[in-house]
């Protein structure tokens, strides 16, 4: 099984070295907000789409960068999870709208509260010195 890829947008308060996560209802586990890739979706596509509903803002396509992307893998070494990660300038509230319950901002000493794939990035972030 090949995983899906998904496409995450990371914002980085510059001003306060913070990233950009969300929680979905009944869960306590929080994430990088995004999504997957909808049949004929290029990347910009997919994350204005999946911010739009996850968070009723909407993302400026033209200041994408991309961060990396992150993979976890199984036992047998394939591929399990894809996450292509950009950051990415937004206007707008944030309102957590669809499945997401809350938003918040997280700094480096958050990593635990992330998902294991989400932990990645916050390490490549914090090595990098853009997550202190």
């Amino acid at each position: 099984m090949i995983a899906m890829p998904v496409w995450s947008a990371i914002e980085v308060s510059r001003a306060r070295s913070l990233v950009l996560v969300t929680r979905c209802r009944g869960v306590d586990v929080f994430y990088f907000p995004g999504g997957k890739r909808e049949p004929g979706e290029s990347d910009a596509e997919t994350l204005a789409r999946e911010i739009a509903e996850e968070l009723r803002s909407r993302v400026d396509t033209a200041t994408m960068v991309h961060v990396g992307t992150f993979e976890t893998r199984r036992d047998d070494g394939r591929t399990e999870f894809r996450m292509i990660c950009y950051t990415a300038e937004y206007t707008g509230p944030l309102v957590a709208s669809m499945e997401i319950e809350e938003s918040d901002w997280f700094g480096y000493g958050d990593r635990a509260r992330v998902s294991a794939v989400d932990q990645m990035v916050f390490d490549a972030l914090h090595a990098s010195g853009r997550l202190p």
